[in-house]
């Protein structure tokens, strides 16, 4: 802290700050237009001038650094007059015409009429999103603000993240969700309810409805920002076709019941079946939507109430692979680095990710990055948006990661690039690796992967000697059937180039849902417990807190609970907050099986494709506005999910209902929570790395683990000094073993799925928002060639055909992808797109390849 004069008074400020902000942050009004603190300052407005001793001329507060001794005047006749004159040049507005207003788009206003010419819409649309659809034509009085392209905000390159509307003084551009739904009259923090970022948002809310949505200025991990889904896809909440009774299936369709009815039958039904079959003739989903408490008992109802290991979560069909290869590596299944080391590496590989759409505040960290001098290498069969920014795009043929990722190994090796120290310190095995990654050249690999050798060559000499440097990667490294291995492989060139327990470096995946990292280590995982503990090791300890034995045998996954309800095996599964039925690859196996289930509890939002199908329960939970409790996010950190709201209807928090059905099964007193509290209590009782996050320590913002006790600081960089479980860690052998899933004359093209911006997942929360008038319908992206060649025009309905089924899309002509391969989305139910693909596993954890599926196009009829 400094000291300095104000008005004739004292004041300690910050050292180091702006003086406006300073002065604010000291209580002290001073008036300014163009003044947002997640901007440089600009003194743009000169409202906020002030007068300095030893100064002749008055001086803008925003961009003066503030200094010991200072002596300030914020109020004088001068000052008076000369703020007078600005506001009356301000006040200078265009004539109210018009053609300056535009209501295109569904979540945002446009008035231009009402524009200063603060440029606060164009530096935070530049500096923060990275998006640069804000421009200014003209100089002086004529400077106007105008779009990058067209006269409609919705024909812009805009992104639809509010980033404008967020810092807009005037109104010029305005949230149509303020305007149509009020002020909030309470505010609540939360953490986002999408993807595994974790942004940390103020939701607000008035007269029982959630109204708005912004972005926490103060969070670490979006610093004032929000994408489109965090700050407008909030109205899925109270959507009409919402579920908030429980509902009974039979003869006759759905009926709703009470709780106690609907809970009385499963219950009866459960203990029914386990009678007769056995307790692993059931099983239970978990819910990566769900917080972590939620799943935490949801995996105690299977192991304690139940009986059985059968339960899994939705990591089983991403980031499976990911946890199994960084667990037997590195000792720990999670990120090695934080969100903070964008900003401090100096280069960027991101692999089979594509963050701007799928993850896209961390997107536009990485865009800012790049924009500052860090290199970008992007590896991914498409051209995205990032691929476009690198300076290096490798753009593989789909499903040839390992040999490409050896190829820049290799190089790596050869060219004696390795670094030596850390080598010797921590790394085992670098014989037998220099003599198995001999045969990977890039020369020899380039026939499987159709990347250039220099360019590949090129590449991993960036990476190797940037220092440090920072791998991101994502479901188009683990989406195939080796996709534990091509994980495998990132650590192989980290370890190779001493990129751990440092900042900037290290491998670190980009979790798809809010909260995938939460679910699989709250023990939703047939083999492994809370802290993604083994269940064979930590089975005793588990059981001492519970006060119950547990099964001793690894359950089924998810993929294997359907292959078994197929065959018979299974007769009951409860899904919490996952719709196996349309997310599931081989979408027709998966939903022959689900009908042969005697017991299918849905326990959701909305009627999803699996409770259409075949469920005959349904259990209407809360969202995550409606509760409390906890998510972990993809940099390991633990942050806080705050009730906003009361329940809506009758619907429930996912752990009430599971501990209402526990006790039901004989086990209330082992599921007496009282709160999500009291639930986290026992969690931190059994995962000793996260004992020292309490609720109480979270109220201050997040903590990452490890975190072992209450006075520790949390964990942003693992592996300092060693690795969790030795101090050196074995370089990978992994053979190239392609999938089988092959194209052929029949089926020529290769079909690659994935995520957009605008819809999350299977569209169960974002096709219930305005979203769905941002992204409509999921798309088949095909290159100019192959449409031309088949005859097929932009905007035509197209049938995909594969070994396994077909589904009919419009086509969207782009360069996005290569000859031979095309692109599409699975969000919307209409499409189902996932009959498609195919049934094809990952060698170690079983999860699906959905990035390769042989296809056909032809010509198909209109879409209803």
């Amino acid at each position: 802290m400094i000291t300095i004069q104000v008005d004739g008074r004292s004041l300690d400020v910050e050292a180091g700050t702006s003086l406006l902000h300073a002065l604010e942050d000291a209580g002290v009004e001073v008036p300014h237009q163009c003044d947002d603190r997640r901007l440089a300052p600009a003194g743009v407005c000169r409202l906020c001038t002030v007068e300095l001793a030893g100064v002749t001329h008055p001086v803008t507060s925003c961009t003066t650094p503030v200094s010991a001794g200072m002596v300030v005047r914020t109020r004088s006749p001068a000052l008076d007059q000369h703020r007078a004159l600005h506001e009356r040049m301000l006040a200078q507005r265009p004539p109210d015409d018009a053609t300056l207003k535009d209501d295109s788009h569904p979540y945002l206003s446009v008035d231009m009429s009402r524009c200063v010419a603060c440029l606060r819409c164009v530096r935070i649309c530049a500096d923060v999103q990275g998006q640069f659809v804000w421009h200014t034509e003209g100089r002086g009085a004529e400077l106007r603000v105008v779009l990058d392209h067209g006269q409609r905000l919705l024909d812009s390159s805009c992104v639809s993240c509010g980033a404008c509307a967020d810092t807009c003084p005037t109104g010029a551009i305005v949230d149509k969700t303020r305007l149509r739904l009020g002020a909030a009259t309470h505010v609540t923090r939360t953490t986002c309810p999408y993807c595994g970022t974790g942004c940390e948002m103020d939701v607000g809310a008035r007269d029982g409805q959630l109204v708005s949505s912004t972005p926490a200025l103060d969070s670490p991990v979006n610093k004032g920002h929000l994408c489109v889904k965090g700050r407008y896809a909030f109205e899925f909440v109270h959507d009409r076709e919402r579920i908030t009774e429980p509902m009974l299936r039979d003869a006759r369709g759905w009926r709703r019941v009470t709780w106690d009815e609907a809970l009385d039958f499963v219950a009866q039904e459960l203990l029914r079946l386990r009678q007769e079959h056995g307790p692993d003739s059931v099983g239970v989903l978990g819910s990566a939507r769900a917080t972590n408490e939620d799943n935490y008992v949801t995996q105690k109802l299977a192991r304690l109430a139940l009986g059985t290991n059968n339960v899994d979560c939705c990591a089983r069909v991403c980031h499976g692979p990911t946890a199994a290869a960084m667990s037997t590596m590195l000792g720990t299944g999670a990120a090695t680095n934080s969100y903070a080391d964008i900003e401090r590496t100096r280069l960027m590989l991101v692999c089979g990710a594509n963050p701007t759409e799928s993850h896209p505040i961390v997107g536009a960290r990485i865009k800012q990055a790049a924009r500052h001098g860090a290199e970008l290498i992007v590896i991914d069969p498409r051209r995205t948006e990032l691929a476009r920014l690198a300076r290096f795009h490798l753009r593989l043929r789909a499903g040839s990661n390992v040999p490409l990722l050896h190829a820049l190994a290799h190089v790596i090796v050869n060219e004696g690039l390795v670094n030596r120290e850390f080598i010797a310190e921590r790394v085992t095995d670098l014989a037998a690796f220099q003599q198995f990654i001999a045969t990977f050249s890039p020369e020899a690999t380039a026939t499987l992967t159709g990347v250039e050798p220099e360019l590949v060559r090129a590449a991993a000499r960036a990476y190797a000697q940037a220092g440090p440097a920072m791998i991101f990667h994502g479901l188009g490294v683990t989406e195939h059937t080796q996709g534990t291995e091509g994980v495998e492989c990132l650590v192989n060139l980290a370890l190779l180039t001493g990129n751990f327990g440092k900042p900037g470096s290290g491998v670190n995946p980009l979790r798809g849902q809010n909260n995938v990292q939460g679910a699989a280590h709250m023990g939703c995982e047939p083999s492994h417990l809370t802290g993604y503990a083994d269940l064979t090791t930590a089975a005793p300890k588990f059981a001492a807190v519970w006060g119950a034995e547990l099964p001793p045998h690894a359950g089924l996954n998810m993929l294997r609970m359907v292959d078994a309800a197929g065959d018979g095996r299974l007769r009951g599964l409860i899904a919490v907050g996952y719709d196996v039925g349309l997310t599931n690859p081989d979408m027709n196996h998966t939903l022959a099986a689900l009908e042969r289930l005697e017991l299918l509890v849905v326990q959701d939002l909305f009627m999803t494709a699996t409770a259409r199908a075949s469920a005959n329960v349904f259990l209407p939970a809360c969202s995550s506005f409606e509760k409390d409790g906890t998510f972990m996010t993809s940099e390991r950190r633990v942050q806080r999910v705050r009730r906003a709201l009361d329940p809506i209807g009758n619907s429930r928090p996912d752990w009430q209902i599971v501990c209402s059905l526990a006790a039901r099964l004989g086990h209330a007193r082992e599921f007496a929570f009282e709160s999500a509290e009291q639930i986290w209590e026992e969690v931190r009782r059994v995962w000793p790395a996260g004992a020292g996050i309490s609720y109480r320590r979270l109220e201050r913002g997040g903590l990452q683990w490890p975190c072992p006790t209450d006075d520790h600081p949390g964990t942003p960089i693992l592996h300092l000094n060693g690795f969790a479980k030795q101090p050196r860690a074995a370089l990978a052998l992994v053979p190239y073993v392609p999938t089988t899933e092959r194209t052929d004359q029949q089926f020529p093209m290769t079909l690659i799925t994935g995520r957009s911006l605008y819809q999350f997942n299977a569209g169960t929360m974002t096709m219930h928002t305005p979203n769905r008038q941002l992204r409509p319908q999921d798309l088949l992206e095909v290159c100019a060639e192959d449409a031309a060649a088949l005859g097929l025009p932009h905007g035509s309905p197209v049938r995909i055909v594969s070994r396994w089924g077909e589904a009919t899309l419009p086509l969207q002509v782009t360069d996005r992808v290569s000859r031979g391969e095309v692109f599409a989305t699975f969000h919307t139910l209409k499409a189902q797109l996932n009959r498609v693909t195919s049934p094809h596993r990952d060698r170690v954890v079983d999860s699906p390849e959905y990035k390769v599926t042989a296809v056909r196009l032809e010509a198909a009829r209109p879409l209803p």
